[in-house]
């Protein structure tokens, strides 16, 4: 059978299955269209969270980080998962006490001002629509790769889908989708990581693989580590080794903490706990998530280390003639790309201490031919063949083979021969992080709005009809402009894309949300100050560094926008801090409301700070 045709038949299955979902599942009120009715079950809503949460970067693109950069790309596991700890143990439980079904609406009271209210809007817009570009442009890659088209056109296709069940189905309709897309993603990233462990290590458990020995099928082979056998492949070809890092120490320690306090002011995950009954129901359902979580999470790295070692003995010094056939289906939808520099036909992938030691000085007078399976030899760029291309021919690199980092996820079972129904499931998983996670964040995005802005500022008489319509509207042209930054993303990379987002949840939401539940003495203008402070440090230097043409010598110490969101946290607190210090003190009432919040029953009284 067609490995086309056995990819539509698992996505089709599976997207039958969430449409039916959503469709059983609708919204009837408002409750249900923002927060389930309340009703989900610890363990439903665990599978749910972990859906959410683990997005097109999660399990597309961060194991493509893990197999170019290696151990930088720790930084990706590190704060993601380290900040989802953050956010149950230091945030949900006291939310929840509070009641309020959104971030903006915990602002608004906590603060008691609608300005307040207002600024927190704005940042739930700037960090949802920067996280659901990443979706797209995951979405978009997706389907390019499934039906053979430009990743534009994979764009449009996927948004429509997720304005069709998110804007039906509420928070209730999400949910429930987001428990089957959970276990089709659990099963599409566990099963070819088995697969290719068994072929490169004879051991049936990743994990356990990437720190064995490297056989590759051949019991009588000599032993030798796995991650000794990638760093020798690595410096072979002209690459650091694989277990070092090149980041620097600041840089590192900033994204990292940039992404961990960023998930824990991430709007779209932090409303997932309103959807249970009671704060008992919200730590029972943490515990359930970082479960579902650590599935993939712990799989991620052997993913990424797997691929790599694939990728290289696939393709390097092999001749053009004899690639296998889904180098060609990648370069037909510009995923990957070969430029034949010294005319001898095969792909050489190198190095930068390799390219420093072979150099070509001219493309023997003639421009460079960018290979593909058209009648002309020719390549058409279009979005990533033009930035992977254009931007990085350089005479003095020998290097010809370009690639995504985020097509190595689907790449992998293909360069290890998996069989066809295997390659057929991870697709359907890739579609199912991608278009879970963007579907919740449409929600709160569009809640935001309906919600936050117009019910409870501009037109409080608002019915509940007129509040889901207005709701639903707000969706639609998110998705359009998400849509748009899909097809000319900020960052052809999506987990970096996604990183922005982080950054600016960092800066914003999270001392905010941090010092409202556990200092009485923040008053209003402190936490506007803050935010407004902290989102347009982090927003600014991501705008200027990635659209306006800072150069990277110009970073301040040498932190990238991707770690920039911590250094703009600082300066919320310290704004906060300042500002609260020299205006009036929130009134004995909200005082009263912090302790209620934050202290169980007969503790006694909360200390002041």
């Amino acid at each position: 059978m067609d490995q086309k045709l056995i990819n539509f038949i698992f996505i089709g299955l599976s997207f039958a299955v969430y449409i039916v979902i959503a469709i059983r599942s609708r919204a009837g009120s408002t409750k249900e269209y923002y927060t389930a009715g309340g009703g989900v079950s610890p363990l439903a809503n665990g599978m749910a969270t972990a859906a959410d949460w683990m997005s097109a970067a999660t399990f597309i693109s961060m194991a493509g980080a893990v197999a170019i950069s290696g151990y930088d790309a720790s930084r990706f596991l590190m704060g993601w998962t380290g900040g989802f700890v953050l956010l149950t143990i230091l945030m949900v439980p006291y939310l929840r006490k509070f009641g309020k079904a959104t971030v903006p609406d915990f602002v608004g009271d906590r603060y008691y001002s609608r300005m307040a209210r207002g600024v927190a809007v704005v940042c739930a817009i700037f960090i949802c629509m920067t996280y659901i570009m990443g979706q797209m442009r995951g979405v978009g890659v997706v389907f390019s790769q499934l039906f053979g088209i430009g990743i534009p056109a994979g764009v449009v296709i996927g948004a429509s889908i997720v304005f069709f069940y998110a804007g039906i189905g509420g928070m209730k309709g999400i949910t429930y989708t987001q428990v089957a897309q959970y276990c089709v993603m659990a099963f599409a990233y566990t099963i070819p990581a088995i697969f290719i462990s068994i072929a490169l290590t004879n051991n049936m458990i990743p994990q356990l693989g990437l720190i064995g020995d490297f056989t590759a099928g051949d019991p009588d082979a000599v032993p030798i580590s796995f991650l000794d056998k990638i760093n020798e492949i690595n410096t072979q070809i002209g690459f650091q080794e694989y277990t070092s890092g090149k980041l620097s120490k600041i840089n590192m320690f900033c994204i990292t903490a940039a992404l961990m306090c960023g998930t824990a002011g991430l709007p779209h995950v932090i409303v997932r706990f309103f959807t249970v009954k009671d704060v008992a129901a919200v730590r029972k359902s943490a515990c359930w998530t970082l479960l579902f979580i650590a599935v993939i999470y712990l799989t991620a790295p052997a993913i990424g280390a797997f691929s790599r070692v694939n990728l290289i003995q696939e393709l390097h010094q092999t001749h053009y003639k004899e690639v296998p056939t889904w180098f060609k289906d990648f370069e037909k939808t510009q995923q990957m790309a070969w430029v034949d520099k010294n005319g001898d036909g095969k792909i050489q992938y190198f190095g930068p201490a390799k390219s420093q030691e072979n150099t070509y000085t001219v493309f023997k007078g003639k421009q460079p031919t960018y290979k593909s399976a058209s009648k002309d030899g020719s390549l058409e760029l279009g979005s990533l063949g033009q930035r992977l291309l254009t931007n990085e021919i350089d005479n003095s690199n020998p290097n010809e083979l370009w690639f995504g980092n985020d097509v190595m996820v689907m790449a992998n079972p293909q360069m290890a021969g998996l069989p066809k129904w295997v390659i057929g499931l991870l697709m359907s998983g890739c579609i199912a992080a991608a278009l879970s996670t963007a579907a919740g964040l449409l929600l709160v995005l569009s809640t935001s709005i309906s919600h936050d802005l117009m019910k409870k500022i501009i037109k409080p008489s608002l019915s509940d009809k007129e509040e889901i319509n207005y709701a639903r509207v707000a969706s639609f042209v998110a998705l359009v402009v998400a849509a748009y930054f899909g097809i000319n993303p900020p960052s052809a990379f999506i987990a970096k894309t996604v990183a922005f987002a982080f950054g600016l949840a960092a800066s914003s939401f999270f001392p905010t949300l941090l010092i409202g539940i556990f200092s009485k003495r923040m008053n209003k203008e402190g936490a506007i100050a803050g935010m407004l402070t902290g989102i347009l440090f982090t927003l600014g230097y991501i705008i200027y560094f990635q659209f306006l043409g800072g150069k990277p010598s110009q970073y301040l110490w040498g932190i990238t926008p991707e770690g920039i969101g911590f250094l703009g946290m600082i300066l919320n607190f310290i704004v906060s801090f300042t500002v609260a210090r020299f205006t009036p003190a929130p009134s004995q009432e909200i005082q009263d409301l912090v302790e209620n919040i934050r202290s169980p029953k007969g503790v006694g009284a909360a200390v002041e700070h």
